[in-house]
């Protein structure tokens, strides 16, 4: 039974560019869709999620990290009587504007766009849901409904202050009342995200072996389940024991989540999405505890994966790569491919023009930037 606070796609405020809806999906269901077939979706399967991904074909890549993230908030979506269609949606698509080889071609790119305005990935999603996938006959974009766009736009707060500029354009044609909270769908979606990475990064930590199974039963919530796993099933082989152990890890932080918003929904007295996107707090929160023994077991993941050595090496070679291709696009735009040469040749000033190669470059794959690399300047494409 869906939820008083629930987003309601029978009340939706609509797209910006009208259309006739479906009669057998509703309007969220159809964003999902649109998220799904959208290009900048397929290409998360050959972007970074930690490693880079000819790294090795077991490690999770965005795509399977964004399917992790949507599996999680619909579950929680569903505990909570939340709209499951448009909790999902966010979750697909939270991470479409990253750049590859992750956050180190992220904060590359960043620093090369500083003078024109800086590089954001979730100000990036909203410029490629309303812009930059070009397949409609009506429109660019994906025609997003306004609840949709708002949840990618806030799904982790308010958004205040200096904008980014790929936000700010959105803003103006929408107003996304980017100064309240999002509904409780986009809050869900942001949560997932927690879950999905601190649990997924920890397997594949292990797998590089960055770090030894004792070591992660030295955490907190980790080291219970190791010890459960190993009361129920004594002499486990080591992969078995270490999926059962992370699956039960799993389950602590969704079962926390679940139980810890609906003591808060509860308590909030909120009765409709409105008041969800002005009670001034989130409502779907980790417990205080669950979330110190969680900002733990980052400190673990940000000193013993983020930060290992071997990955820092990769960092640096990868982080070359965006700071050689970006000025040889912006000094011979040329360089890039013919569909892009009318937009270049449209560009007014230079901060268009980087705006452009911004755009080229956030929307590469791991591999296609290793090559085009390779291809305009010599390098091994092999090298990283």
């Amino acid at each position: 039974m869906r939820a008083a606070f629930a987003s309601d796609p029978a009340r939706a405020r609509g797209r910006l560019v009208p259309e006739e809806e479906s009669s057998f999906r509703s309007c969220f269901q159809r964003d999902r869709d649109r998220i799904i077939h959208a290009s900048a979706f397929r290409r998360l399967k050959h972007k970074t999620q930690v490693f880079v991904e000819h790294e090795g074909d077991n490690y999770r890549t965005r795509l399977t990290h964004s399917i992790e993230v949507a599996q999680v908030a619909r579950t929680i979506a569903g505990a909570l009587g939340l709209n499951v269609e448009l909790t999902e949606a966010v979750a697909l698509a939270h991470d479409l504007g990253h750049t590859p080889f992750g956050h180190t071609g992220e904060d590359a790119l960043h620093e090369l766009m500083v003078p024109y305005g800086g590089f954001d990935h979730n100000a990036q999603a909203i410029r490629i849901v309303t812009s930059l996938e070009r397949h409609y006959a009506e429109f660019d974009g994906l025609n997003l409904t306004w609840e949709t766009l708002e949840a990618i736009a806030k799904h982790n707060g308010p958004v205040v202050g200096d904008l980014p500029w790929a936000l700010a354009e959105c803003n103006a044609a929408l107003d996304l009342e980017l100064h309240t909270h999002a509904s409780a769908e986009a809050q869900v979606a942001a949560l997932a995200d927690d879950i999905a990475y601190n649990n997924h990064d920890l397997h594949d930590g292990l797998r590089a072996g960055l770090f030894s199974d004792a070591e992660v039963a030295e955490l907190p919530i980790v080291g219970p389940a190791y010890a459960e796993v190993d009361r129920l099933y004594p002499g486990i082989d080591e992969n078995r024991r270490r999926h059962e152990a992370l699956r039960r890890v799993f389950g602590v932080m969704v079962s926390d989540v679940i139980q810890t918003a609906q003591a808060l929904l509860a308590g909030s007295g909120a009765q409709s999405v409105e008041d969800i996107r002005n009670l001034g707090y989130s409502v779907v929160q980790f417990s205080p505890e669950v979330w110190a023994q969680l900002k733990e077991i980052r400190t673990f993941l940000f000193t013993r994966m983020y930060r290992a050595a071997p990955v820092m090496v990769v960092r640096a070679e990868v982080s070359k790569v965006v700071e050689d291709l970006f000025p040889i696009y912006l000094n011979d735009p040329k360089q890039m491919p013919e569909r892009w040469h009318e937009e270049i040749e449209a560009a007014t000033c230079e901060t268009a023009l980087a705006r452009i190669v911004s755009d080229y470059i956030a929307g590469m794959t791991d591999r296609f930037a290793l090559q085009d690399h390779a291809r305009l300047t010599g390098s091994d494409p092999n090298r990283v």
